[in-house]
């Protein structure tokens, strides 16, 4: 019989492979035996037997499998050795077999090649023995929580036996099921452990590692697939599920420490689970609360502009380094500076002006050029945050005059590009007045040149010269008029410049602010010649002591004219220990003061404390009070406006429009009083029939 005993032949060998023994027949001769049956329509027959045999051979695998001990590793090991014999066997198997399955296989469509065969021979004897696939899953899962507890795998057998049962298909119920839910318990657990003993960035560190050893997990061992649902879990019992806990409990204590590496890597880890929005809005709150210290604490004044300065320096390095500048961070780190710096009404923006003009003044901190420049961009930056912009006006108007006028600027250029600043930020109507006083100063020097040309005598032979800064009124601030007694040649320059000034400009009226004029004055003491550079005030005070040695304090009043209080302030600057150019009486004795014969200086030029540069409480209350002035007739102006082009309008949305109008910050209570003093001065009027409408009265 043909059949039969080529089939023996192919039986015996079969069986030698399966028992991983040599076979005594060659490979050829063996395919030439498939071959024959092939070519005699036996490969049916051929097909099943050979199914027959190989399902017999499986069966003692699986037995063979479940036998043994219970060890993870070990067990896994004989699975994998199992596997993997088989494999190897079917190989060769199928070579044997190569005709058949080149032939009957193909030509057949409801047999599959040998090598499915195979698997699913495997498959059918495996999958129902339910005990052993739980004892595969439990030592896969066994063996990734060791790795995962810090000890060395074998991953060469876990990424073989997985890839087994990606063969067999059962990797997803089998395994990836089952080590989801493990990762989720095991993560679950040692995120909550680790937060609460942990500082945050160690955290942060650990979360870190934690994903990065996943990572080369899948890469390495399982299949990709996978990577997607390992991740999202992960992540989750990481990440998202402690977004709130790490950021309450560390972020504020990173932004302190400018810990950029720590708060790169938070937001690098929050972004995987889309939670941006979270430390962001942890970045605000930072920033408000912060900023509050610095613009509530009274005490620190003088320094919170450059400390609001040095935090906005440091957020803008966070933003930059850890959060890689995306618009929502800086549009929540602006939206935090307008909130804190406009918390305190006007004060921020009095203390910026107060601040430029401190850098702008010479005599202040020594910068150069560039330095300066780089300063003033950021002071403009803290200038966009402020919303009452007429403040900061008001304040470096004020200050500008002073600086012009007592020739305290540092620098022409610097002054200049203050100006082009704020034009740029804010338009040609915020900076008109100012360009208007640095254009009153070039025409003064004009008008000197032609007084000092056209002048035919001198006052009794003394060389005095007077230098006058003429002023359009309406550009300057508000000084308190002061009428002083002048000695007698100071009166005769006087009136020769008046007398000049007008009749040049027929019309115009001229008002001498003596509170802010600057004298030179030569001095003869024992020690030397000194030149003293004092204010008017001051002048007039020393002058007086020509003719006597002492005079008591109102007896200078009366002979300059100085009111008391701006007199004191003379008097206290000229006794001040720095340049004691008087001596004062003792307390508890009648207050006088007396020639100081006995000064003396190293220089022969001598700037006295100038009381003119320093603010006093009631220049800084004059000037808050013109702003609210200004406010007021601004609110007004808007109101007439609306209404005349609308004619008449509901109270809501009138109070609408006029907000949008106002460039500077206002209560309704406050524009519901300008209302009313409009009514009272017959610009408005109340509808007859509805008190909530307004009308123009033409």
């Amino acid at each position: 019989n043909f059949e039969d005993t080529t089939w023996e032949k192919l039986k015996a060998a079969t069986l030698k492979v399966q028992s991983n023994e040599p076979v005594s027949y060659s490979q050829e001769e063996l395919y030439r035996a498939v071959e024959d049956l092939c070519l005699h329509k036996m490969s049916a027959n051929l097909y099943q037997r050979l199914e027959q045999l190989c399902d017999g051979h499986v069966k003692q695998i699986v037995l063979q499998i479940e036998g043994g001990d219970d060890e993870p590793a070990a067990f896994l090991g004989r699975l994998n050795t199992c596997w993997s014999q088989h494999c190897q066997q079917m190989a060769t198997i199928r070579s044997i077999f190569l005709c058949l399955d080149r032939t009957y296989v193909i030509q057949t469509s409801s047999v599959q090649s040998l090598w499915d065969m195979g698997i699913r021979l495997f498959q059918t004897h495996l999958t129902p023995r339910t005990a052993l696939l739980t004892k595969m899953t439990g030592g896969l899962l066994r063996v990734i929580e060791t790795e995962r507890q810090g000890d060395t795998i074998n991953r060469g057998l876990l990424k073989s036996v997985l890839e087994m049962c990606s063969a067999l298909s059962i990797y997803a119920d089998a395994f990836e099921k089952p080590f989801l839910e493990a990762t989720r318990v095991f993560y679950s657990a040692e995120a909550r452990q680790y937060l609460d003993q942990e500082e945050v960035s160690s955290y942060l560190k650990y979360a870190d590692r934690r994903l990065a050893e996943e990572n080369n997990r899948v890469v390495q061992c399982l299949d990709v697939p996978t990577r997607k649902p390992l991740f999202a879990c992960v992540e989750a019992e990481l990440i998202s599920n402690h977004v709130d806990a790490v950021l309450a409990k560390g972020f504020d204590d990173l932004m302190k420490a400018k810990r950029t590496e720590d708060l790169r890597r938070l937001h690098g880890l929050f972004d995987r689970v889309n939670a941006t929005d979270a430390v962001r809005s942890a970045f605000n709150t930072y920033i408000k609360c912060t900023g509050m210290e610095l613009v509530s604490d009274v005490q620190n004044d003088s320094a919170m502009v450059q400390s609001i300065m040095d935090f906005k320096d440091e957020l803008d390095l966070v933003v930059h380094q850890a959060f890689d500048d995306p618009p929502a961070f800086v549009e929540s780190q602006t939206e935090g500076f307008e909130h804190f710096i406009n918390s305190r009404n006007n004060k921020p923006a009095e203390l910026v002006a107060k601040f430029v003009d401190a850098r702008l003044r010479s005599g202040g901190q020594a910068l150069t050029e560039d330095e300066l420049e780089v300063l003033l961009d950021k002071v403009m930056v803290l200038f966009r945050f402020i919303r009452a912009k007429d403040v900061f006006e008001a304040f470096y108007k004020k200050d500008l005059a002073k600086r012009l006028l007592l020739s305290k600027s540092a620098s022409a250029e610097a002054e200049s590009g203050m100006i082009t600043r704020l034009k740029q930020e804010c338009g040609s109507a915020f900076t008109v007045k100012l360009e208007s006083m640095f254009k009153d100063m070039d025409v003064s020097d004009d008008i000197m040149t032609a007084f000092r040309k056209s002048r035919t005598k001198k006052v009794e032979g003394k060389e005095i010269e007077l230098g006058v800064r003429v002023l359009t009124k309406g550009s300057w601030p508000n000084y308190p008029q002061m009428e002083v007694l002048l000695p007698a040649h100071l009166d005769e320059l006087h009136t020769e410049f008046t007398e000049f000034y007008l009749s040049r400009h027929n019309g115009c009226r001229l008002n001498y602010e003596h509170t802010l004029a600057q004298c030179t004055l030569r001095a003869s003491y024992p020690s030397g010649r000194k030149e003293l550079v004092v204010s008017l005030l001051q002048a007039l005070v020393l002058l007086l002591f020509n003719q006597v040695d002492s005079l008591t304090f109102t007896e200078i009043a009366q002979r300059t004219n100085i009111e008391q209080r701006e007199l004191k302030r003379v008097m206290s600057s000229l006794c001040s220990s720095k340049q004691k150019l008087l001596r004062k009486s003792k307390e508890g004795e009648p207050e006088a003061f007396w020639y100081n014969d006995k000064f003396s200086h190293k220089s022969k030029k001598v700037r006295v404390d100038q009381v003119q540069i320093r603010e006093t409480q009631q220049e800084n209350a004059q000037t808050n009070e013109q702003v609210l002035q200004d406010r007021g007739y601004a609110i007004d102006a808007a109101i007439v406006r609306i209404l005349k082009a609308r004619k008449q309008l509901g109270h809501t949305m009138l109070i609408s429009e006029i907000f949008s109008e106002l460039k500077f910050p206002a209560k309704p209570a406050d524009i519901k009083k300008r209302i009313e003093s409009l009514i009272n001065r017959e610009y408005l009027e109340r509808d007859d029939d509805n008190s909530q409408i307004y009308k123009y009265v033409a």
